[in-house]
């Protein structure tokens, strides 16, 4: 008897608590995100989009296969990000803006309303595209949505802002009119939804589509807040690409337009390209100048 008890192990394996290891270690579900990062379900959609984090899909799901969940570690990276403190000092001027308005205060809520804290998305652009040449590969997707936007109508009810469209017009025109300028263009394709184009830039091929520019109706079964956000950053980026683009070839940018043939819907005719040096009026592009 003896003998027996002194082989018997010294102390017990501490078990291991449920959720402490695997999947349901280091996959979440977005409702525990969203009380992780204290956001509402739009301003978390919003500042993924922004970032580029996107839903996992973990061999084992803990929680269910119908929940949708996020890597810890790509919610380590939200927690840190400066825009989630900007987005809530946004949120609060708005419900005073909101609280103003509703007390009558017509004054005050334009006061607030130009004080309200804003933001670029310059820093993101150079974070998620340290070399131009991964900027130029991505491009596909930033065209379609530009296009797209540039023939659709603004819509107070649905979201979709003027500022975007008129800004989304101007950087379709700004892309053909590289395209033309350095005979870029290798492919083109009619099709029901538009025209499909292919072009040789900077050693890679971008695709994108252009459509048809007739009347657009707007479904209604599409979040276009999500669109206008995906729309937000893809602007930001193009400018970035373009800038850098019209350098390279020795163009001043942003082109001009000229006023007369834009107000006569003249298309890709109203751009102006005048090389470097000759507008002393021109803009020097984004902040951050330029994609490595």
């Amino acid at each position: 008897r003896l003998l027996i008890l002194s082989t018997a192990p010294a102390a017990m394996a501490a078990k291991q608590k449920r959720g402490k290891k695997g999947s349901a270690a280091q996959y979440l579900t977005r409702t525990q995100a969203l009380r992780k990062l204290q956001l509402s379900l739009p301003e978390f959609r919003r500042l993924c989009i922004l970032k580029g984090i996107h839903p996992r899909e973990p061999r084992k799901k803990p929680k269910g296969a119908a929940k949708t969940y996020y890597h810890v570690k790509d919610l380590a990276f939200l927690l840190h990000e400066p825009l989630l403190e900007i987005f809530r000092g946004i949120k609060a001027f708005q419900r005073k803006i909101n609280k103003a308005k509703a007390k009558q205060q017509l004054e005050l809520a334009e006061k607030l309303h130009n004080r309200r804290p804003g933001y670029t998305l310059d820093r993101l652009v150079r974070e998620r595209y340290p070399a131009f040449v991964d900027a130029i590969r991505d491009l596909d997707d930033p065209l379609c949505m530009v296009n797209l936007f540039a023939v659709l109508p603004a819509s107070k009810g649905y979201k979709i802002p003027a500022d975007k469209v008129q800004m989304a017009r101007r950087l379709s025109l700004e892309w053909q009119a590289y395209v033309s300028k350095t005979g870029s263009l290798k492919k083109t394709f009619v099709a029901v939804k538009g025209f499909y184009y292919q072009a040789e830039v900077a050693g890679q091929q971008v695709t994108w589509l252009v459509p048809h520019e007739r009347s657009q109706v707007l479904p209604t079964d599409v979040d276009y807040r999500v669109m206008v956000t995906f729309l937000e950053f893809y602007e930001t980026m193009l400018q970035f690409v373009l800038f850098k683009l019209y350098h390279g070839i020795g163009l001043s940018y942003p082109p001009s337009f000229d006023s007369k043939l834009e107000s006569a819907a003249a298309g890709l005719n109203a751009v102006v390209t005048k090389p470097e040096g000759d507008d002393d009026d021109a803009s020097t592009g984004p902040s951050l100048a330029s994609i490595d």
